[in-house]
């Protein structure tokens, strides 16, 4: 089993920035990739980004790809998700996933992943 606790949401004006961490306790060695997905309410969990250990391969949306950074401190055990450049239409909540089936696979869909945390709420208002 993983643990994944979400953290570091809130409210931020259009064009701000938020640091969201995913602290991950467990049985983490057997993970091979992470990923952060958002939902609005009234929409689908959409995929953010993701980051894959071998290789350190990330992918990210292409509505996000150049304001959002997907990083890792192997040492806490904490991925990061950097938001600069926040639009209203990022509102959502976020949640962080691990995968650790070890087949090759993108990353972008939600039933690649294995482990979910609770989500952090992130609000940009305009």
């Amino acid at each position: 089993q993983v643990q994944l606790v979400e953290s570091g949401g809130g409210l931020v004006q259009a064009g701000g920035s938020l640091r969201l961490s995913c602290a991950a306790s467990g049985r983490t060695f057997n993970s091979v990739a992470m990923g952060w997905f958002r939902q609005a309410p009234g929409k689908e969990r959409e995929f953010v980004a993701a980051m894959f250990w071998i290789g350190v391969i990330t992918n990210y949306a292409d509505s996000v790809k150049g304001r959002f950074t997907i990083s890792r401190d192997n040492a806490k055990n904490t991925v990061y998700l950097q938001m600069n450049s926040l639009k209203p239409e990022d509102t959502a909540v976020y949640y962080c996933a691990v995968r650790q089936r070890r087949t090759v696979v993108a990353g972008t869909e939600a039933r690649e992943y294995d482990y979910w945390g609770q989500g952090t709420q992130v609000t940009v208002s305009s």
